[in-house]
């Protein structure tokens, strides 16, 4: 009985990944490439996986056929013979060539999604993006256009887009998984590499992806999340343009929310900058920019874009989004909150 509630334990966590390996959303899923280098690293995955199995199944059916072929029929003792020289060169050849199968276009695919000489060349119209990771939000710096935003990386479809990745605190690693990367953002040093972003697969997504930290970083790693906006280059200039004509803070319209600014500018504004150029050096930026927060797809990264988790946040930080660099740094009575949402609910730049 005991035997059959094992086998009966393996079955159902058998059919459970079966179920499970179908899941996955085209805006988070590795196995639903939406980018040049996801296709590339997918191709990478599909053919790795195809020699593994080859040579399981090839090794199985020989396990077999030598199981039933030369199976103990008596007592005896079959004659001894020394190894086969034709069969020990034939194991060490094909293992051989299954490797350069496998290096040759690994080898070769390294080096291509490693070019990054056209974001190094003066007078290149290459889109460069400068992504500093910090604990537990995303920072992103268009030095071109002369922007920043916080959490919500926006980018042009169809072209490359260049990264200049860096920490300010711990490791963390840059990562889109429908889109490849997964690279390390380090406190001493830039790594570079390149992503392209697939317009008609984006439209399958809704021109959304979710972007992820892929380095255990601290308490809050897995809820350091951030927000991929892809569009054409026509739209992209477009919201360039509106951010680039933010050039001061903007002015509240209800009362409420002239309440809530200068709560913000007295409170908020010595971390949170909501102008899109911030002078401020980079290394001493301590939060996200919020210069067109309200049009962003998520809270913190983690909650849903409404006014009502945004007064849960502000009331509360620790509790959505542990070890956080916010919490204890400000105290607001209810109504104070109410007054700060509204008027961060209405910063935006496009209508």
């Amino acid at each position: 009985m005991k035997r059959l509630a094992k086998w009966r334990l393996i079955s159902i966590f058998a059919i459970l990944s079966l179920i499970l390996s179908g899941c996955g959303e085209p805006f988070l899923s590795t196995l639903r490439p939406a980018g040049e280098v996801a296709d590339i690293q997918y191709d990478l995955m599909k053919l790795s996986t195809l020699i593994m199995v080859g040579v399981i199944v090839v090794v199985m059916v020989i396990f077999f056929i030598v199981l039933i072929k030369f199976r103990r029929k008596d007592e005896k003792i079959p004659k001894q013979v020394e190894g086969s020289h034709k069969l020990e060169i034939i194991w060490t050849v094909i293992p051989i060539l299954l490797l350069l199968l496998l290096a040759v276009p690994t080898v070769s695919a390294t080096f291509k999604l490693a070019d990054v000489k056209e974001m190094d060349k003066k007078d290149s119209d290459a889109l460069v993006i400068n992504v500093r990771s910090n604990l537990y939000w995303w920072e992103f710096e268009y030095p071109g256009q002369g922007i920043v935003t916080g959490q919500d990386l926006v980018v042009p479809t169809d072209e490359k887009v260049y990264f200049n990745l860096i920490s300010s605190d711990v490791k963390h690693s840059f990562w889109v998984p429908a889109i490849g990367g997964k690279l390390d953002t380090n406190t001493e040093n830039v790594n570079k590499f390149w992503l392209e972003f697939d317009s008609a697969k984006a439209k399958e997504a809704g021109d959304l992806f979710y972007g992820k930290c892929a380095e255990l970083c601290g308490p809050s790693h897995a809820l350091m999340d951030f927000k991929v906006k892809t569009m054409s280059r026509d739209d992209f200039d477009s919201w360039v343009a509106d951010m680039k004509d933010v050039e001061e803070p903007k002015v509240a319209e209800t009362e409420s929310a002239q309440r809530g600014q200068e709560i913000f500018n007295k409170s908020c504004i010595g971390c949170h900058a909501v102008t899109p150029a911030n002078a401020t050096p980079p290394e001493a930026r301590r939060a996200p920019n919020l210069t067109n927060f309200g049009e962003r797809s998520r809270i913190a990264g983690v909650l849903d874009h409404s006014e009502e988790d945004l007064k849960k946040w502000l009331k509360d930080p620790e509790k959505y989004k542990p070890g956080n660099l916010m919490t204890g740094s400000y105290s607001l009575t209810d109504e104070q909150i109410n007054d700060v949402a509204e008027y961060l609910m209405g910063l935006k730049v496009q209508e």
